[in-house]
């Protein structure tokens, strides 16, 4: 007998029908002989319809009733598939985030967890119940408040409860059969990749894949856990995010994926004193907003004035902030301008056979080349490299690299509904 965590997302209990389907292949698992754990996110769009709710009747809703508001979704659909379940003959017993045991500090809205004590799971699992646990949230012992996880937080749950409990594995259940080269909403021909590993699923989701959350990925491999990402339409196969063993001898593609992203936008520091520390204070200011960044290039000087441009991206978000930051500081730092500009996209090829292979920057820049699409900034790691574009050539980027890098199907992807999450 095997420990098998489920997680399904929004999409795949979005109704009364998706909750029966989920609920059937909950009840065929435990059939199989495996104990079950299962995480649900909320039903279909019940999260941004009570943010809705919440702006309707507050300005600026206070984040302890927000996560108090939020976290009723994830409620609602664990009863409810607990209840399908046990329709279908299977003994199942639902907890919220903090009856599972999982311990956060005290962030509302954004949560990180620090400890799983999943005591009431495990004894659910003992007297043979399949265990439903609401996926977004946690508890936080010292202000004893209910917390919630943020973007993809189910995701995190279910892996982070899939560790505590040692599982085999932790099942991300979806509406697309995998992971793909792509996303098959945006380049018809990807096609799904059968094992991808820890590393590079952590590039892919940094930068723009939405089948997985950085942070679940983060989890996952810093605790050894396997994740199978397959579709809840079907029985299929999906892909399987593992950690190489060490001495572990696999022949790694050169390209495993593309990914985009229209969530940054990029700001230019124009006429900066190009002298030491000056960049220091640019993104200490930056760093004491709150504010993250990607990208950053510094130009070169130019010889006669001494100054220099310093470009960086971060997310859309955050785009008033860090341009009040930075005005609050001009005369300190005394640059010529601010340019902000937020139609601009992320294209990043992701491949650990990279480290071991020539030529990928040039095939990469010649694809982008021969369709037109121009190149606005460059970042790279061992195995991935990242361009900026215009946001309108971002799509067309896209199909035409994974077309150069022999990434293409012959058939069409399949998508079964939804958003991929």
């Amino acid at each position: 007998m095997s420990l098998i965590v489920q997680k399904f997302g929004g999409s795949s209990v979005a109704d009364a029908e998706g909750i029966k389907r989920v609920s059937a292949r909950i009840a065929e698992t435990r059939k199989a002989g495996h104990d079950v754990v299962v995480v649900v996110s909320a039903m279909g769009d019940t999260t941004d319809e009570l943010i809705d709710l919440a702006e309707s009747v507050s300005t600026v809703p206070a984040p302890r009733e927000m996560d108090m508001l939020l976290t009723a979704g994830e409620r609602i659909s664990m009863a409810l598939v607990a209840m399908a379940i046990r329709s279908l003959g299977i003994s199942a017993r639902s907890f919220t985030g903090s009856q599972a045991g999982m311990i956060t500090d005290e962030k509302h809205g954004a949560a990180r967890i620090v400890d799983v004590t999943p005591g009431r799971v495990r004894e659910a699992l003992d007297e043979g119940d399949v265990a439903i646990v609401a996926g977004f949230q946690g508890f936080n012992r010292a202000t004893g408040d209910i917390t919630t996880l943020g973007r993809g937080g189910s995701d995190t749950s279910a892996v982070a409860l899939a560790a505590a409990l040692n599982a085999d594995v932790c099942e991300i259940y979806t509406d697309v059969d995998g992971i793909f080269t792509a996303d098959p909403r945006v380049v018809k021909k990807a096609h799904k990749i059968n094992r991808v590993t820890s590393e590079e699923m952590l590039e892919l989701a940094a930068n723009g894949a939405k089948v997985l959350y950085i942070r679940a990925v983060e989890f996952a491999r810093r605790h050894g856990v396997t994740i199978h990402v397959r579709s809840s339409f079907n029985h299929n196969e999906g892909t399987i995010v593992y950690n190489p063993t060490e001495g572990q001898t696999v022949e790694e593609p050169i390209i495993t994926g593309v990914a985009g992203d229209l969530s940054e936008a990029k700001i230019v520091v124009v006429g900066v004193p190009d002298v030491p520390g000056t960049a220091a204070k640019i993104f200490t200011i930056i760093a004491n907003a709150g504010i993250n960044i990607d990208m950053i290039v510094q130009n070169v000087s130019a010889a006669a004035t001494g100054l220099t441009d310093i470009s960086f991206t971060l997310p859309k978000t955050e785009g008033k902030k860090a341009l009040a930051a930075l005005d609050g500081a001009k005369a300190e730092l005394s640059f010529a301008d601010v340019v902000y500009d937020d139609e601009i996209g992320k294209l990043s090829v992701v491949g650990a056979g990279m480290r071991t292979n020539a030529g990928v920057s040039a095939q990469l820049f010649t694809a982008l080349s021969d369709a037109g699409i121009n190149i606005e900034m460059i970042s790279t790691s061992e195995i991935r490299i990242s361009v900026i574009t215009s946001d309108a050539d971002l799509t067309r980027a896209m199909q035409v690299v994974h077309t150069a890098f022999g990434l293409d199907s012959t058939e069409e992807a399949q998508v079964h509904g939804g958003t991929g999450r």
